[in-house]
């Protein structure tokens, strides 16, 4: 069904076209001021620019043509030339019932399964997921699941840190303290192992140790690069070597992701990359869209409108070795290659902004993704401590993602056992659910951009601006849905929304009427604290609604019923939104 917004709009099109004015004019709006008019159309004033003539009379001309409309309560014409609009009571009664017998709740498709290519793990292996993942994470899941409530095909990718130096590192510390292994031995022909030679945690142990002794010992860390160049080059036993890294790396990584409820379509990483490079850069050179540059193979990406000019993106360094930007030149190649997107979104920290767009403009200069297809980098800011710096441990070390959640979950429990009106193991499973949406709407409830702090005692509060408050309005709503279902004497016609009894209702009513426009413009705008600012304000004007409303007490079956319809209405729309965050309510709180 058309966002209300919309139907709106068309009315008043047809209203400025009566009146022989442009219907480009007819833009309406929601209001700011609630007390004086629910939505607004501000286009006399331009209009008056136009056709020589006062705002106001022509604002009062378009008012007129509405006079009778269904639609309205109230139309009128403010000067200087404004259109304030009243809803109809039953209109927005009869658009509440029409969101209930939607399978969506009213909300169109716009995607019609067009794929959107959406990369946003870019964890390493060898390594545990640390809170510096955590956004990307979190932002990349819950752009992929709206993407999909919305029709598209979204294909989400890890895009993992698998290939490079980091490779050679682990290589040559495992050979180091297991120098008898296998691989080691330079007339072993195989087969190879089946089991890895080390365990999960000491394969976190080993890149650490590695990195550091390469920057003390010149002669490893140049071990280390040969170890990399013999394993890009496919010798058996470093490739043994990595698939035994993957395999344990990945199945601790699926673990972790998955406690987050984050999930990958695909889990590629660099290496899947490496195949296009070698064509890639031949490709590059031969075209001239490369060229030598201080002995590194170079693309100018500057255009004549750039306030400042930009560094060029380099392909080849001088030493012959690809860098990160040919490594995602390859995978858009391999991305086109597979899905051929109609957009690519890319999550990651502001500080790459750079790199995309280096990467993006010779993605386009090489005709490797069509012109008109958007290529968006989200840079998300750092989740930092109360003290303004990213956020530490205790002792000031880098904090696990599992360390982090662990933390959330056992405040959360805390807080729930203070009360003690369910088991503790209830109250464990209930933690997990809470612990997770406090987290994940401190994170989502900001602007993707912006650095935020990680404040636990105000991310797991039941009121306010949090997780925790959402689900408890939700877990409210269904008490007194189960209360009602419980109760012998209810009506038995045909139950439906009614026309709003108080000002409250209808303040209700309006913000449930925007649910399929906050969904649309928080993806195409890739913003989801849209999404947190909508069901923040939705859940408080239900509650204000609740408290000024005795449902279950209510004599009128007919309005009891019709109330029931809307706060169901409610509930499937902040379950609808908070599916797309990324988290679940609970059954009690």
């Amino acid at each position: 069904m058309k966002k209300i917004l919309d139907l709106i709009t068309d009315e008043i099109k047809n209203a400025f076209a009566s009146c022989q004015y442009d219907q480009s004019y007819a833009k309406v709006v929601l209001s700011n001021r609630p007390d004086l008019c629910e939505y607004q159309c501000n286009g006399a004033m331009a209009a008056a620019k136009v056709y020589k003539k006062k705002p106001i009379d022509i604002a009062a001309a378009v008012v007129e043509k509405l006079t009778g409309s269904p639609m309205f309560s109230e139309v009128s014409a403010v000067m200087p030339g404004f259109i304030n609009l009243r809803l109809d009571g039953q209109f927005v009664a009869d658009y509440m019932n029409g969101m209930l017998g939607q399978e969506k709740l009213g909300l169109e498709e716009p995607g019609r399964g067009e794929t959107i290519i959406v990369d946003y793990g870019g964890a390493n292996v060898a390594k545990p997921l640390h809170v510096g993942h955590l956004r990307s994470a979190v932002i990349g899941e819950c752009i992929r699941r709206l993407g999909n409530y919305l029709g598209y095909h979204m294909v989400g990718d890890v895009h993992l840190g698998d290939w490079g130096l980091q490779m050679g590192l682990i290589i040559e510390e495992l050979r180091d303290r297991q120098p008898d292994l296998v691989y080691f031995d330079e007339n072993y022909r195989g087969p190879y192992p089946e089991e890895p030679p080390f365990t999960i945690g000491e394969l976190e142990d080993i890149y650490p140790a590695a990195s550091a002794k390469s920057k003390e010992d010149e002669a490893f860390r140049e071990r280390a690069q040969n170890a990399t160049f013999r394993l890009q080059q496919g010798y058996a036993p470093f490739t043994a070597v990595w698939k035994h890294i993957m395999a344990v790396s990945l199945a601790d990584l699926k673990k972790n992701y998955g406690n987050l409820d984050v999930h990958f379509d695909l889990w590629k990483g660099e290496s899947d990359a490496q195949p296009y490079i070698p064509g890639l850069i031949k490709d590059l050179e031969e075209r001239g869209i490369a060229h030598q540059s201080q002995g590194a193979l170079v693309v100018d990406i500057s255009r004549p409108e750039d306030s400042k000019e930009l560094p060029p993106c380099i392909i080849r360094k001088s030493d012959g070795a690809a860098l990160y930007a040919t490594s995602d030149l390859g995978t858009i190649l391999e991305r086109e290659k597979d899905f051929a997107p109609v957009k690519y979104i890319y999550i990651t920290d502001k500080r790459q902004e750079l790199h995309f767009v280096q990467v993006f403009r010779t993605a386009k200069l090489a005709g490797y993704v069509r012109e008109e297809v958007p290529m968006i980098h989200i840079g998300f800011g750092t989740m930092n401590g109360k003290d303004g710096k990213p956020f530490k441990t205790r002792d000031g070390g880098v904090m696990r993602l599992e360390h982090l959640i662990a933390d959330i979950d056992e405040a959360v429990y805390a807080r729930i056992m203070e009360n003690r009106t369910v088991s503790e193991e209830e109250a464990a499973r209930t933690a997990r659910t809470v612990g997770l949406a406090a987290l994940k709407y401190g994170d989502l409830s900001n602007q993707a951009a912006k650095d935020y702090v990680f404040d636990l005692d105000r991310f797991i509060s039941f009121e306010g601006n949090t997780g925790p408050y959402i689900l408890y309005t939700i877990v409210r709503i269904k008490s007194i849905l189960a209360r009602y279902e419980a109760m012998e004497k209810r009506y038995d016609g045909e139950a439906a929304v009614l026309p709003a009894a108080s000002g409250g209702e209808k303040t209700l009513m309006l913000e449930l009427a925007r649910f399929n426009e906050v969904m649309e413009t928080a993806f195409q705008e890739t913003a989801p604290h849209r999404i947190c600012q909508y069901i923040y304000g939705l859940s408080d004007a239900f509650n204000s609604f609740y408290h000024d409303t005795r449902i279950l007490a209510q004599e009128d079956l007919r309005q009891q019923a019709g109330w029931i319809c809307l706060i169901t209405l409610v509930k499937d729309v902040l379950t609808a939104c908070i599916q797309v965050l990324g988290f679940e309510a609970p059954e009690r709180m």
